[in-house]
C-alpha cells in the first residue's frame, strides 16, 4: 500500500511539473520578439536555425527607378513599330496599352516593364528615334531600408514558427494545443503577407515602369482654312436665324400651357373678391 501510494505521488509530481514547465515555455514564446530572452529550460538554437538570421548588411541595395515620357509623333503606328523592336532588344514588354482619339490629336499609352539595368538604354533610345520629347521625368527610390527591415522580421517569425510547432507537439492539454495552434496560424499569416511584399519589392527592383505617352497632332482640315469672311458672316448669320425659329417653334409647343394662364387669373381674382367681401 506505502509502494502504490508513493508511486502515485510521483506519477503526480511529474505531471504537474510537466505542466509548468509548458506554461514557461507559452510565457516566453508570448512574449514581444524584440524583448524575449531565452529561459533556463531553453536550449540554443540549433546551427541550421542560426543560419537563417539576416544580416542587414548582406542585402544588397534596393532601387526602385520609374519613368515617365511624353513624345509627339508623325505617325502612331510607325512609331509603334519601332517601340516594339526597342522592347524585344532590351528584354522589355508593354504591361497596358490605351489609345485615345480626340478632335485635335490620336493618343496613344504605354506602361512599359524593362529590366532595371537596360532602363537608361531604353529611356535613351526613345529620346533619338521616336520624335520630339515634350516632357521627361525619371525618379529612383531607396527601398533597402524596408526590405532589410522585413527580411529581418521574417526570418525571426520563422524562428518562432518552429518554436511553436515544437510547443505544439508536447501540449498536455486541449487548451494549451488550440492557444498554441492559434500562435501558429498567426505567423503563419503573417509570414505569407511578409514574403508577399519581399516579392512585390523584388519586382518593382528587377523591372522598371516607363509610363509612355505618344501624341499626333491632328493637320487642320484644309477645306475650313479657305474659307472667307464672307462665307463665315453668311454661316453665322443663318445659324442665327436657325436659332430663333427654333426657340419660336418652341414657344408654339406650349400653347396648352398659354391657355391655361387666363383661366389661372380668372381663378385668382375670383378668390381674391370673395376674400375681400367676406372681410367687409
Amino acid at each position: 500500500m506505502k509502494n502504490c501510494t508513493f508511486f502515485l505521488a510521483v506519477t503526480l509530481f511529474m505531471s504537474c511539473s510537466k505542466k509548468d514547465h509548458l506554461e514557461v515555455d507559452l510565457a516566453v514564446a508570448n512574449a514581444p520578439m524584440e524583448m524575449r530572452m531565452p529561459s533556463a529550460n531553453e536550449q540554443p538554437l540549433p546551427e541550421k536555425q542560426k543560419t537563417t538570421q539576416v544580416r542587414a548588411d548582406s542585402i544588397a541595395k534596393k532601387i526602385i527607378k520609374n519613368g515617365s515620357m511624353k513624345i509627339q509623333v508623325g505617325d502612331l503606328n510607325k512609331s509603334r513599330s519601332k517601340i516594339e523592336e526597342q522592347l524585344q532588344k532590351l528584354g522589355a514588354y508593354v504591361q497596358d496599352e490605351e489609345f485615345h482619339n480626340s478632335d485635335d490629336s490620336d493618343n496613344l499609352y504605354l506602361t512599359i516593364r524593362v529590366p532595371h539595368r537596360n532602363f537608361d538604354l531604353l529611356v535613351n533610345s526613345f529620346t533619338d528615334g521616336i520624335g520630339s520629347v515634350l516632357s521627361k521625368s525619371i525618379k529612383s527610390d531607396d527601398v533597402t531600408e524596408e526590405y532589410t527591415d522585413v527580411s529581418i522580421k521574417l526570418a525571426n517569425k520563422k524562428l518562432y514558427l518552429e518554436k511553436y510547432r515544437e510547443l505544439l507537439k508536447r501540449a498536455a492539454s486541449t487548451k494549451d494545443m488550440l492557444e498554441i495552434q492559434e500562435k501558429i496560424r498567426g505567423l503563419e499569416e503573417e509570414i505569407d503577407v511578409s514574403e508577399g511584399r519581399l516579392r512585390y519589392i523584388d519586382d518593382k527592383v528587377d523591372y522598371s515602369t516607363l509610363e509612355l505617352y505618344l501624341i499626333r497632332e491632328k493637320a487642320r482640315d484644309t477645306i475650313t482654312s479657305r474659307i472667307g469672311f464672307g462665307n463665315r458672316f453668311a454661316d453665322s448669320t443663318a445659324q442665327g436665324w436657325n436659332t430663333f425659329v427654333g426657340f419660336m417653334l418652341g414657344l408654339v409647343s406650349l400653347w396648352p400651357f398659354f391657355l391655361l394662364i387666363p383661366v389661372i387669373i380668372f381663378i385668382f381674382r375670383k378668390w381674391k373678391r370673395r376674400k375681400k367681401f367676406k372681410k367687409d
